[in-house]
């Protein structure tokens, strides 16, 4: 039986002489698909995401021809200048790249405040960062992208009717010129305590804190050029001691429910206190000719809000000490607290707690540093202290011009004699003004670690989330 079994056993060779017939006609279909597929010409998309993770792990499909991606054009319009931001999210709210990064992200400057007097030259401006933005929107994708355009504290301060003038010809452009969904709704100036709301979503989105407990969460100050910004989490039982501020609109908590947990979320806007309008404020309580906030060897003027300010060093040069003693004169850090504990000009600082025990520090205090050469501009993340601010205040403050120019040659020239006045007051607003400990850890970001990619670490990501979420 062993021997008769082995005389009928194939060898391999038999088998495939004998389904041969069965292999070709399944062999040469296969064969035609993977000869078209190879010579067919690679779509932009194709080679768009090709060399992205994207395109590793969405296969099957991309931003340009699922219906499940949606992507928003939220323009930051800032005093300083104007910066457009794009994000592409899936059907569970999650950043998905856009090419190699998590968003497009480009600025330029002026901002639209420097056309006060030509509300059409401001609503131009945008043009090139428009078309930018849309080249990166699937084509059969735009009319279904909401834009948005959020005007900051320069537009706030415009006098009489400029800012609804240049507002409205930024509506007619967006109507005229693009080919994405415009609302006349999405392009306003943004109430402070929105900005401020937004950017602490996008940092708690960033760092994946959205839906934890809000002791879990962290704190924001976000320091504009015209305005800055508080926002944390507070807990429920310091929500219910909020008092209402004396026009009766501003009750300090926003009350927001996201990813499943609710939150109470302590914001507040202070206008005329960004870094360019701080500026002003101090060279306002000057009551010598000189300033010991100027940098000997420098005369000339400074100009903001639409006010020429006249500005001199001081003959007994400058100073850290003195300094300080107008920017907590600016700040009105000794003004009456009618609320609770204050921050500074009688504002309720929020009772504190757990959800600011970490604080991300953002925009001019990291640009600053980053100049000033404290922290390595190549990284988008440090972490430091409000002293650290302090000890540079004193080092810049001890120096000339003449001499600044060789020390920090990454300050822009006309920013250079505002140096040692910059430093002081940031050190000042952290310490003096919104009461942290000097030696706290703080962290300094302009960009957001996230999915092995980099986000910036503004206002923008917060309201596109919003906007997304309400076209649902």
């Amino acid at each position: 039986m062993l021997k008769r079994g082995r005389q009928h056993q194939e060898s391999l060779p038999d088998k495939l002489s004998r389904y041969r017939g069965v292999i070709l006609v399944i062999s040469l279909p296969l064969l035609l698909i993977s000869l078209v597929l190879f010579v067919m010409p690679r779509t932009a998309d194709d080679e768009y995401y090709s060399s992205s993770s994207f395109y590793l792990t969405h296969r099957k499909a991309s931003p340009a021809s699922a219906a499940v991606y949606r992507y928003a054009v939220i323009f930051d319009a800032g005093s300083s200048g104007t910066r457009v931001h794009v994000f592409c999210f899936d059907k569970n709210l999650d950043l998905v790249p856009i090419g190699r990064k998590l968003e497009l992200f480009v600025q330029q400057k002026p901002g639209l405040s420097a056309y006060a007097s030509d509300p059409q030259k401001a609503a131009d401006s945008l043009g090139p960062l428009l078309r930018k933005a849309e080249s990166v929107v699937p084509e059969e994708l735009r009319g279904k992208t909401p834009v948005r355009v959020g005007a900051t504290a320069g537009l706030r301060q415009l006098e009489g009717d400029a800012s609804d003038r240049i507002l409205q010809a930024v509506r007619d452009f967006l109507r005229d010129k693009s080919k994405l969904n415009s609302d006349p709704d999405w392009v306003s100036v943004l109430d402070g305590t929105q900005e401020g709301a937004f950017q602490w979503v996008t940092i708690n989105y960033l760092i994946r804190n959205l839906g934890k407990k809000y002791s879990s969460t962290v704190g924001v100050v976000d320091l504009g050029g015209g305005s800055v910004q508080m926002a944390y989490a507070i807990s429920e039982s310091d929500a219910t001691k909020v008092r209402r501020m004396s026009d009766g609109e501003d009750t300090y908590v926003k009350n927001m429910y996201l990813k499943g947990q609710r939150y109470y979320l302590y914001v507040h806007s202070y206008l005329h206190y960004g870094l360019l309008a701080a500026r002003a404020q101090i060279l306002q309580v000057v009551e010598d000719p000189g300033n010991p906030c100027i940098l000997v060897g420098y005369h000339g003027s400074y100009k903001y809000g639409g006010v020429e300010y006249k500005v001199s060093d001081s003959s007994f040069g400058s100073s850290m000490e003195g300094c300080r003693r107008l920017a907590v004169k600016a700040l009105k850090v000794n003004d009456s607290c009618t609320h609770m504990k204050c921050t500074f000009g009688g504002v309720w600082n929020g009772g504190g707690g757990d959800g600011q025990k970490n604080m991300f520090v953002a925009s001019f205090f990291y640009d600053r540093a980053a100049e000033a050469g404290f922290i390595d501009r190549n990284k988008p993340v440090a972490v430091v202290h409000p002293a650290t601010f302090g000890v540079e205040a004193k080092r810049a403050c001890e120096l000339t011009l003449k001499d600044a120019k060789s020390v920090y040659p990454d300050v822009e020239e006309d920013n250079l004699p505002y140096l040692c006045m910059d430093l002081v007051y940031q050190f000042t607003l952290l310490v003096d003004g919104f009461g942290l400990d000097a030696s706290q850890p703080i962290k300094l970001v302009k960009q957001v670690p996230y999915c092995d990619s980099h986000v910036e670490a503004a206002w923008p990501l917060g309201s596109a989330t919003d906007i997304i979420s309400s076209l649902k």
